[in-house]
């Protein structure tokens, strides 16, 4: 792969100084990148700069700047060390039309404030409440699956995680609503791209061209349920302890700005609560079935340690290879696959002066597929998490709950579920790709399985 010195950095003058870029596109990304990569693939973009141009590559949109870095160096300094001149991009500014002004879009002290009244929800000491009820969750639902059958275990974990989220954070069963707002979901992630790449969106949704009166609708049907489950809330007066009782005790207000404000910040908590796990445990089954050797050792380590009866928190530390094998799945498929940064000042990055208003990008799904941090990179491989061999990477070379100041509240709780999901379930069943299903990536907000995940589940017969 080629470094960043290897090409000469281009540079433009300006009053009082001198810019000086990276390498990268000669020419506009609009006259010709959309050619030869869809706006709707952008991993293969970030594929191509990386690896034409190493670890910082620079391309212009209109007349916007834009930095792909692919070096973990590069991606501590803008998430750590220079974390103070950076906000979020305009891919993730865009989702304010669904999340509106919640955890992952705010900013400032509107983000600080709200990060402060969810943490007592992911305090270490309340982890292990929720423990029970994942594991609840998951034997329900394997105890509605049959031998032989063809699931879309892609729907299915959504189905687990969503009432798992609902439960443990909002104290709110939704069973009887999981459909419905898993398919209005559905609409919105089916719709991302065309969000994202369409100029000025967020005025021409009151214009209600076809993509966005499909949005719209399903976002109103996500609204209703939202709002639905903040009313039963507060009409039964519960004990103050789960994410929804704080959020409603620092907004007594029940103005419509207090109102909305609170949607948000459920609807940011619920989307990245049950999304990214559900499709880290979905790529996990895949990986799984395509490593027999690797599903072996998982499903002899839940007997051994187990003995037929369901985990528990205090079973965690003996798990230690199905954390390894959830943490490879996310690797190769990290539910988080890029995120990107917008600098509110001009700023250095290594031989590099870059201007105010540039977007800075990078890929956990790239990076975490780069060989010079994970040798055999496409090789499924649990091993690379043993205790030793990640002592030995770049901290930076893995992130995928992202790092810095807005690495994800929730990190502790989704290893948790993720590890006690796939031990529960894989108690039980052994799940095998469907011959000929294709297996291919869909960058949306998370990484999802494009075409679904349709598996054959097989009993166990040696489990309980």
């Amino acid at each position: 792969m080629a470094t960043a010195t290897q090409s000469p950095p281009r540079e433009s003058l300006r009053t009082g100084g001198e810019y000086r870029f990276p390498p990268g596109f000669q020419r506009n990304l609009i006259w010709f990148a959309w050619r030869r990569f869809r706006p709707a693939n952008p991993i293969s973009l970030f594929r191509h700069l990386a690896e034409k141009y190493g670890d910082i590559a620079h391309y212009k949109i209109g007349w916007n700047h834009i930095i792909f870095l692919n070096h973990p160096d590069h991606i501590r300094e803008i998430l750590v060390v220079q974390n103070d001149n950076f906000v979020k991009e305009r891919t993730v500014r865009r989702s304010k039309m669904l999340l509106g002004e919640g955890m992952i879009t705010s900013e400032g002290a509107q983000h600080r404030t709200q990060r402060q009244v969810a943490q007592p929800a992911f305090h270490r000491q309340r982890i292990p409440e929720y423990a029970a009820t994942m594991v609840r969750e998951a034997a329900r639902t394997r105890e509605t699956w049959r031998d032989g059958e063809t699931r879309d275990i892609s729907i299915e974990m959504m189905h687990l995680t969503l009432n798992i989220v609902a439960e443990t954070l909002f104290a709110t069963d939704l069973r009887n609503q999981v459909q419905e707002l898993a398919d209005a979901i559905n609409r919105i992630m089916g719709l991302y791209n065309f969000l994202v790449m369409l100029p000025a969106a967020e005025w021409l949704v009151h214009a209600r061209p076809p993509g966005l009166a499909a949005f719209m609708r399903a976002r109103k049907r996500i609204d209703a349920v939202v709002y639905r489950m903040i009313e039963a809330h507060r009409e039964k007066k519960s004990d103050c302890r789960s994410l929804l009782d704080l959020m409603l005790a620092a907004s007594p207000d029940r103005g419509a700005e207090s109102e909305k404000s609170l949607r948000d910040q459920v609807i940011t908590i619920f989307l990245a609560g049950y999304e990214t796990v559900a499709n880290a445990v979905a790529w996990t089954w895949y990986l799984l079935s395509e490593n027999p050797e690797c599903e072996g050792r998982f499903h002899e380590e839940i007997d051994r340690e187990l003995q037929g009866r369901l985990p528990g928190y205090e079973d965690l530390p003996r798990l230690r290879y199905v954390e390894m094998v959830f943490a490879e799945a996310m690797r190769l498929y990290p539910p988080a696959w890029a995120m990107g940064r917008y600098a509110q000042r001009d700023f250095r990055l290594g031989e590099f002066f870059l201007p105010a208003k540039t977007t800075v990008l990078m890929s956990q799904f790239v990076l975490q597929r780069d060989p010079r941090f994970f040798p055999d990179p496409l090789r499924f491989d649990p091993e690379r998490f043993t205790t030793e061999a990640k002592a030995r990477r770049a901290k930076f070379a893995y992130f995928p709950f992202g790092s810095g100041a807005r690495q994800c509240i929730g990190e502790s709780f989704a290893w948790m579920e993720g590890v006690l999901l796939l031990a529960t379930l894989g108690q039980k069943w052994k799940l095998a790709l469907v011959p000929g299903h294709p297996v291919e990536p869909q960058p949306l907000i998370t990484l999802r399985p494009k075409y679904g995940m349709k598996m054959v589940v097989g009993s166990r017969r040696v489990a309980k």
